[in-house]
């Protein structure tokens, strides 16, 4: 189906559901229904020439610290300007696996099912789940979202499999089984933990829930009513994230450390089954910047909802501005998502208040994918600062952070050579 034509259909889809809404009086969690998203108008203009130079310079800082050959990077400033652009070989219309992003929209269709009481997010697992062997009984649909659950991850066991057997298909349970191999019981409720597993096993309760798949609950309960129209969560079978695509890569280890950052390994054509509803969706730069939008603002989920109230730290050693919960992280006035699949580094944030949003993509995946939060992070310090367009106002938030700490961070995970200073 072209993108013309799926937006089309999308839209009569949207127009029916919101008049079933108006005739019935359903929630605004209604399967398909558009959702506005609300922050401030975006100005039309680019940002000055020497806000652009400095993004410029952090993304290039950033490709050749993970050996990209390719990045895309959209950043949005209500009160300033816009710069939207491709480095490299991509193009800004190219599709790009979404990577831990995904994780946010998993907890959106879930926050929204229990809206209108298809479940509820203190349910524990095992009311929809059997079969995944070392799942606790208390771990609830929450601690999933809020990475609670205290389960660890199938990823780090896999990966070597995931790039030998690029078109095999993986069974969820199969995925959330190696995950819960390695609970730890003390985290269930209390610590924040990052698991993959726990986004899987969500996906499995949105099927069970709906008894639809996962990649059209998805579709009805996020990318319809945020009108993402080059999102999606692909089926099994194993191809590129989509047309036209960004080639993904990934430098290997070589004999005696590091990586192959002269020769990396094109890992585009694969099946999103690795990832499911971790990891699995694939996107464009601009409907990742209007997700993050959407995201922070709480556009899917009803204030009600509290989803983002109680954040939990990261780790000991990471700074207080930066914690997590519902599915997201928060970094300071920012809040989004960041991190990897085969081929791709992402990080999408935006500032609730401001309408700020800046979304990357990096086309190596060999580095820690920290990169990808500490490339937008840097450019969203750069965009705070930028001037004021005619007949604008800049906002007086601010960031915890320089640019430079950031540029910093980077230089620090480089797993390829740097540019001389």
């Amino acid at each position: 189906m072209t993108l013309l034509i799926r937006t089309a259909v999308r839209r009569v889809v949207a127009a029916s559901a919101v008049a079933a809404v108006v005739l019935t009086g359903a929630t605004a969690c209604t399967s398909g229904a558009h959702v506005d998203i609300h922050v401030p108008a975006q100005v039309d203009a680019a940002f000055p020439e020497d806000v652009q130079s400095q993004m410029q310079s952090a993304v290039e800082f950033a490709m050749a610290a993970t050996g990209s050959s390719s990045a895309i990077v959209g950043v949005w400033a209500p009160w300033s300007g816009t710069w939207v652009t491709a480095l490299g070989q991509g193009a800004t219309d190219d599709v790009f696996r979404a990577g831990d992003v995904t994780r946010a929209m998993t907890c959106d269709a879930v926050f929204r099912l229990a809206e209108t009481g298809a479940l509820s997010l203190d349910d524990p697992v095992k009311k929809y789940v059997a079969g995944v062997a070392g799942l606790p009984d208390q771990i609830t649909l929450r601690d999933l979202c809020n990475g609670t659950s205290g389960l660890g991850s199938y990823s780090s066991r896999l990966s070597g499999d995931f790039l030998t057997t690029p078109a095999r298909v993986w069974n969820p349970s199969e995925l959330a089984s190696y995950g819960a191999g390695t609970v730890d019981p003390a985290q269930v409720g209390v610590a924040w933990r990052d698991s993959d597993a726990g986004y899987v096993l969500l996906g499995l309760v949105l099927e069970r829930v709906t008894g639809r798949s996962a990649s059209q609950v998805l579709e009805d309960q996020v990318f319809s009513p945020l009108d993402l129209d080059s999102t999606s969560l692909p089926g099994d079978a194993a191809a590129a994230p989509g047309t036209p695509a960004l080639t993904g890569t990934l430098s290997l280890p070589v004999d005696g450390g590091g990586v192959d950052c002269a020769a990396p390994t094109d890992v585009t054509v694969r099946s999103a089954s690795s990832g499911f509803t971790d990891s699995g969706a694939v996107t464009t730069i601009d409907d990742l910047g209007r997700y993050a939008q959407a995201l922070a603002t709480g556009a899917l989920v009803p204030a009600s909802a509290n989803r983002f109230a109680t954040p939990l730290p990261v780790a000991a050693d990471q700074p207080s501005w930066f914690t997590a919960t519902g599915g997201a992280f928060q970094a300071g006035s920012l809040i989004g998502q960041f991190g990897s699949a085969p081929g791709y580094i992402t990080a999408a944030f935006a500032d609730p208040t401001t309408g700020m949003a800046v979304a990357v993509v990096l086309n190596n995946s060999a580095a820690n994918d920290r990169i990808g939060a500490d490339l937008a992070w840097q450019l969203a310090a750069i965009a705070s600062k930028a001037p004021p367009a005619a007949g604008q106002t800049a906002p007086d938030a601010g960031l915890p952070w320089t640019a430079a700490q950031l540029h910093d961070a980077i230089a620090g995970l480089a797993v390829c050579p740097l540019p001389a200073s």
